[in-house]
């Protein structure tokens, strides 16, 4: 089995780090699969990436597609080109895509046109904000992907109401059907499609999980960590990068001071997205003016993977408008507070630790006020985020594979 795995931001490729994993433990258990890694370019820093590759301990690209920059319709034009290329080049017999940035679409499109299976890992996942680019991609993969892979229960029902149809044999026979050492069995003939194309979904988990339990034990103490003198439990991680946060001038200075005037005097570490950094040095000037406007704001450049989560595992609490960094927070039990007025990983709410908010500067307060009289929930582990995930789709593929062929 030939798998192409697509890539084209950072986020991506937390997700794509366990997959290649489990296809180097399938492969040594003697299962016959080979992989090519696609990065489409469309995020990408040489340095950031290169450490990011060591970091996860995953390949350097077999290809960079070179696809960075441009309006969202010229980066989507310019991927499904050049992807297209490299697919008549190096054909597959499946492409796996992940998350929901431009790349996941794009190259979902043209696998589709060039009669190739699409693989979708967290599909499903809605926000239901059109005004999200983000969105319209999910939406897009999802209509067209064949093996649609779920984080949680809400995405199951988001994808059978539009018609998509669960392989009801995952859930109850999941324990015994998946196991480091199982050889491959074929899918009952019930679950395919008179034509063997069937669209079907797989509750799974979430890869992104396995990534942050597999290296829990390589996290990095980043330097500002002894810089500051920073005690665990006594400091707030924040995270903020999104438009309707940073872009109006007004409300984001009104959302700052009452973050930061909340926090009872704690360091407040942030490590800033280059649009926000933009932003902020605008409206406050260079560092040294918003440090001594701010002297508990400690803005640093953005992290490695292992350093950033080594803060986040020991933090009081994380402020954020990010989407992934919910999910982590959950699993290492630290409260979250999501500067946002929808998501798209309920789950994170209803079972784990994160709380949405809003982005009315005024919802921080009361936030911030439960947070510290230790009011905050405690939070679960949402089904099936065990560290495996990666491992049940590399199983499913090849099995399918098996039975198609």
């Amino acid at each position: 089995m030939k798998i192409t795995l697509i890539a084209g931001a950072r986020p991506n490729f937390m997700k794509i780090a366990s997959l290649i994993h489990a296809i180097k433990h399938y492969q040594d258990l003697g299962y016959d699969i080979q992989y090519r890694l696609v990065h489409t370019g469309q995020h990408y820093d040489k340095n950031m990436s290169d450490t990011f590759f060591e970091e996860l301990n995953i390949p350097l690209p077999d290809v960079n597609l070179g696809c960075g920059g441009g309006t969202q319709a010229e980066q989507t034009a310019n991927i499904m080109v050049e992807f297209e290329k490299e697919l008549s080049t190096h054909p597959t017999d499946i492409v796996l895509v992940v998350g929901d940035v431009t790349s996941t679409m794009a190259c979902s499109i043209v696998a589709k046109k060039l009669n190739t299976k699409v693989c979708h890992v967290e599909a499903g996942i809605r926000s239901w904000d059109l005004s999200m680019p983000e969105e319209i991609n999910r939406m897009v993969t999802d209509s067209l992907a064949d093996y649609l892979f779920t984080t949680s229960e809400v995405a199951n029902k988001n994808l059978i109401s539009m018609g998509a149809r669960f392989a009801e044999y995952e859930q109850n026979k999941l324990s015994q059907y998946f196991t480091q050492t199982a050889t491959y069995q074929i899918l009952p003939e019930e679950y395919f499609a008179a034509d063997k194309t069937p669209q079907l979904i797989w509750w799974v988990g979430n890869v992104m999980i396995d990534t942050l339990l597999s290296n829990q034990k390589r996290f990095v103490q980043p330097d500002i960590y002894t810089q500051l003198g920073l005690i665990e439990k006594q400091y707030i991680v924040m995270t903020m990068h999104r438009p309707a946060n940073v872009d109006e001038e007004i409300h984001l200075k009104e959302l700052m001071e009452q973050i930061i005037t909340n926090v009872h005097g704690l360091p407040i570490i942030f490590p800033i997205h280059p649009r926000t950094a933009k932003i902020f040095y605008g409206l406050w000037g260079d560092e040294n003016a918003l440090k001594e406007l701010f002297p508990n704001l400690h803005i640093v450049p953005p992290m490695g993977y292992l350093e950033f989560n080594y803060l986040v595992q020991r933090a009081k609490a994380v402020v954020t408008d990010s989407g992934g960094i919910t999910e982590e927070t959950t699993i290492m039990k630290v409260p979250c507070i999501t500067l946002r007025d929808n998501t798209e990983r309920p789950e994170t709410c209803t079972i784990g630790t994160n709380e949405l908010i809003g982005t009315n500067p005024q919802a921080v307060k009361p936030a911030l006020d439960k947070l510290f009289a230790g009011e905050w929930k405690k939070g679960d582990i949402p089904p099936l985020w065990d560290g495996h995930t990666a491992e049940r789709i590399i199983q499913i593929l090849y099995n399918i594979n098996a039975q198609i062929l």
